[in-house]
């Protein structure tokens, strides 16, 4: 499980160029997430409260979620990236499968590695593992109800 979480709030003190070139460098953001892609990985869990990178209250301990792996993310401005609109995360172990919200930013994350909360996690195995190696994930479209949306279709509320 991960030990500390740098708060997503902190970006406001990231010089104002900076924060100029990682926008005008992130080109197409929703381009930039592979829907429907598997990838193969690890899963660790969080149990952090209050507001989550997508800019709404959430609670790790309670709740089902996932925090992304920071290179996923292509906004300077979390709360605005294409991963907080409709995006969640399937997830497979062991003949399980969850899928899960887009919440959170895991800053310490390799690129393959998810940061579940506390209950995801649970759904595959017991916290005092902390650590599954061999899961397989992908993106995928889901409505404001949290149902999955077929390739190439349309999102609607």
């Amino acid at each position: 499980m991960r030990a500390t979480r740098r708060n997503p709030r902190l970006l406001a003190g990231v010089p104002l160029a900076a924060a100029a070139l990682l926008a005008l460098s992130a080109g197409s953001a929703s381009a930039a997430i592979p829907i429907n892609q598997p990838m193969t990985g690890m899963a660790t869990y969080f149990t952090d409260t209050g507001y989550g990178a997508c800019g709404t209250q959430i609670n790790a301990g309670t709740q089902l979620l996932v925090a992304v792996p920071a290179s996923w993310w292509t906004t300077a401005n979390p709360n605005n990236d294409p991963l907080c609109k409709g995006i969640s995360v399937k997830v497979s172990y062991q003949g399980k499968t969850l899928t899960v919200p887009v919440k959170d930013k895991c800053p310490t994350c390799a690129s393959t590695h998810l940061d579940l909360s506390q209950p995801a996690f649970a759904k595959f195995a017991p916290l005092d593992q902390g650590i599954i190696n061999g899961i397989t994930w992908q993106f995928v479209q889901t409505t404001v109800t949290g149902q999955t949306v077929p390739l190439g279709a349309p999102v609607t509320g």
